[in-house]
């Protein structure tokens, strides 16, 4: 990926407290990784861009949704409850909390139906 994408305020405040959370090389402010004996501060965390490589490769895939928009890929909507997800294969309806459920729900339907018949 060779452009830099330019992030919301909405984008740049959940990327801020994903780096806080969830980033390595994030300590205090500053970024591990430009620390040449001094202390550097993160680039990530204060610019709107997303300049960093090692964030957008390894922490932000973390959080799908915030993937999703920045990248622009496609989220559907949950045929249970209508939250928005970014499904992991084509076929999948429903999102991660409503899935088990619905699954369930299915399983003891199927179970009964097949006690009946007996």
């Amino acid at each position: 990926m060779s452009e830099i994408l330019r992030l919301t305020s909405s984008q740049r405040s959940r990327c801020n407290r994903l780096i806080k959370r969830l980033c390595a090389n994030y300590d205090d402010g500053n970024c591990l990784l430009l620390d040449d004996g001094e202390p550097c501060v993160c680039p990530q965390i204060i610019s709107y861009s997303l300049l960093c490589r090692y964030f957008r490769n390894a922490v932000l895939p973390a959080e799908k949704e915030l993937y999703a928009d920045i990248f622009k890929q496609r989220t559907y909507h949950c045929a249970e409850c209508g939250a928005a997800f970014v499904p992991n294969s084509n076929r999948q309806k429903y999102c991660l909390s409503c899935s088990k459920k619905v699954h369930r729900r299915q399983k003891n339907e199927s179970a009964r139906k097949r006690k009946a018949d007996n």
